[in-house]
């Protein structure tokens, strides 16, 4: 008799970091299977496996900054990773780059061929921000340059760099599955010369970088920036999204502070991504 799950798909907001946080939460508990959505996760467990009161131990549904919403469902046991393949979409980027599972076709018209395996990962370039952070990477000229992929994720905006001609690339994810996925996607991409580290903004020593890349939450890139700006070279280029457009104003004056230079920004379904740049 096929097993009976419970599916609770979850609407949060914003959505990152608080779908990452949500999954490594939900994964210390006996949730086994998670699906990215648009606006949140899915995440499953058997119905025998779940207990009255267990979400009051997932700290993050219970702070006010991040709004999660959910509802519930029971479902007979399925093929995940058929489902999994049925929802993950190849996509384009501009012409110029596609990002996709290993199960798609390759597409030989396009110049930057990147198979991504998510796993349990942010950033596949479905998601507004990953999407126009993608843009902004085809845009620059990154060839013998020095590039920091910051919550790197699926790390895709290094290997970009990579592909791009970079001559090192270094990606930093706080999340330990993160960390492990960047390394399978670098390899699987033939870009092993990555370099890939656990931890945070902590990591940063001396190193100076022509571009710093930061896919983050507006709180996190406020507390954050003052420590990208030391970090790079002079004309080095900062570019960020994660954040709203809404936010946009307290972003660039959180740079300007740094002494960076707002060059451009671009707008996609409320989301913004924008690029600055340190004089010297």
């Amino acid at each position: 008799m096929s097993a009976i799950f419970l599916e609770f798909s979850f609407s949060v907001s914003p959505l990152q970091p608080g779908s990452d946080i949500l999954m490594a939460e939900l994964g210390e508990l006996p949730f086994d299977s998670f699906v990215e959505t648009a606006d949140g996760i899915k995440a499953y467990i058997k119905k025998t496996d779940f207990r009255e009161g267990m979400l009051n131990e997932v700290y993050i549904l219970s702070q006010p900054d991040i709004k999660i919403e959910f509802s519930t469902k029971e479902i007979a046991q399925q093929n995940w990773n058929a489902q999994w393949e049925k929802d993950f979409k190849a996509i384009t980027i501009d012409n110029k780059c596609i990002v996709r599972a290993p199960f798609h076709k390759v597409n030989p018209d396009v110049e930057f061929d990147i198979e991504i395996m998510p796993k349990m990962s942010f950033g596949t370039g479905h998601h507004e921000t990953t999407h126009m952070m993608l843009q902004f990477v085809l845009e620059q000229e990154v060839g013998g340059q020095s590039v920091l992929d910051m919550g790197s994720g699926t790390a895709v905006l290094a290997i970009l760099a990579a592909m791009k001609g970079a001559a090192t690339i270094d990606a930093i994810d706080i999340d330990h599955w993160s960390f492990l996925n960047a390394i399978e996607n670098a390899e699987r991409n033939g870009q092993q010369h990555i370099n890939v580290f656990e931890g945070d903004v902590s990591l940063l020593g001396a190193k100076k970088y022509n571009l710093i890349l930061a896919n983050i939450n507006r709180n996190i890139l406020l507390a954050d920036i003052p420590a990208y700006a030391k970090q790079l070279s002079k004309k080095g280029k900062l570019i960020l999204s994660g954040f709203y457009l809404e936010d946009l104003p307290l972003i660039t004056e959180s740079c300007e502070r740094s002494g960076l230079s707002f060059v451009e920004y671009r707008e996609r379904k409320s989301w913004a991504a924008a690029v600055y740049q340190f004089l010297g």
